[in-house]
């Protein structure tokens, strides 16, 4: 019963969707394509906007700077020209988000990985610089590191080797998908090479990973919102500050601040393309398929990624990092026959 209503919900969608763009006006009349989330993929996105509209004469797209995880919510509500067409991402789509969709009438969505980036940490071109690890990131910015009270002020509190500095981090908030590749390729790496986490996570998961991922709010650690570029510009004026932002904002403005390492590592295209660099991640844009041939344009637009993602093509000049050859044959075809995304594959 569930299931057919759900499937009645989503074809009264698509009919309305449809004779909303066959109306020519009015209502929810809709002749542009519309894309919300990461505020990574944000200016790749925009960037391959341009290029659709100089190319093929449809109205430019709206590209919306939502957050990965807002994004989702946004795509998920339905089918309908009320509705974005795409989901601009900096992680992978979570199982509940994709449940969420199916819920409420998303039933085929297409998976396509654009590219790679990296999680670069950076400071003003003159300022504090020294070699993180995940560990050292994890004590400074953590609001229990280990189970134990944050008592670390400055990075010489972690260890005396250290600048003598206040810990200052400006970084994504919780909404963010960087925020999420903090987590996951950073910090919870950090936690779990403390003594007794093992142990933890097995006698209690969900302490294991408030431990592991909440990040501390005594202002040591500052988030910034969706907008990257205001880290790079807080990090520029206090030369004892640290910014944590998406590659693709570092590599623009080189002229203004520089990558740290990590683990020795330095945040480059050579290291992330290699997965040398601990903070790379794919990053990719989800589409909703019931809405490719309602949309005017749409299937050209993903085609203008597939155009544009390439190396040396356009995007990979304002740092995105292509994928591996193996993967971009995947993601190619991937682009041009629309096959669903799978519940199995969020495993």
């Amino acid at each position: 019963m569930t299931l057919n209503f759900r499937t009645a919900a989503s074809a009264l969608a698509l009919v309305a969707l449809a004779a909303c763009n066959n109306a020519g006006g009015g209502g929810e009349a809709r002749d542009s394509i519309h894309a919300v989330g990461s505020s990574t993929v944000y200016p790749f996105a925009t960037r391959v906007a341009e290029a659709f509209t100089r190319n093929t004469g449809n109205s430019s797209p709206l590209i919306e700077s939502t957050g990965t995880g807002g994004g989702m919510g946004l795509f998920c509500e339905g089918v309908g020209a009320n509705t974005p067409d795409i989901v601009n991402a900096s992680r992978r789509m979570k199982a509940s988000e994709f449940e969420t969709c199916q819920a409420n009438g998303v039933e085929n969505i297409t998976e396509i990985q654009v590219g790679m980036d990296g999680i670069a940490f950076a400071s003003a071109n003159g300022g504090i610089d020294f070699d993180l690890t995940p560990e050292i990131v994890y004590r400074a910015i953590a609001a229990n590191p280990y189970g134990e009270e944050q008592t670390n002020e400055m990075w010489s509190d972690i260890d005396p080797s250290l600048p003598n500095k206040p810990i200052l981090v400006y970084g994504p908030p919780a909404t963010s998908g960087t925020r999420d590749a903090l987590v996951e390729l950073v910090l919870m790496p950090g936690c779990e090479s403390g003594d007794g986490m093992a142990e933890l996570e097995e006698q209690d998961e969900d302490r294991f990973e408030a431990v592991c991922t909440e990040v501390r709010s005594d202002g040591a650690y500052v988030e910034q919102g969706e907008q990257d570029n205001l880290i790079v510009q807080k990090i520029e004026g206090n030369a004892d500050a640290i910014g944590v932002f998406g590659y693709s904002y570092l590599e623009e403005n080189l002229d203004r601040i520089h990558g740290l390492t990590v683990n020795g590592v330095e945040p480059t295209y050579e290291n992330i393309s290699s997965f040398n660099y601990v903070g790379a991640r794919p990053l990719f844009i989800y589409v909703k398929n019931a809405h490719l041939d309602a949309i005017p344009g749409l299937r050209d637009f993903i085609a203008t990624w597939v155009e544009s993602w390439g190396a040396g093509g356009p995007l990979a000049e304002v740092g995105l990092v292509p994928n591996p050859e193996d993967v971009m044959a995947r993601q190619n075809s991937a682009a041009t026959e629309f096959t669903p995304l799978a519940a199995s594959d969020l495993q």
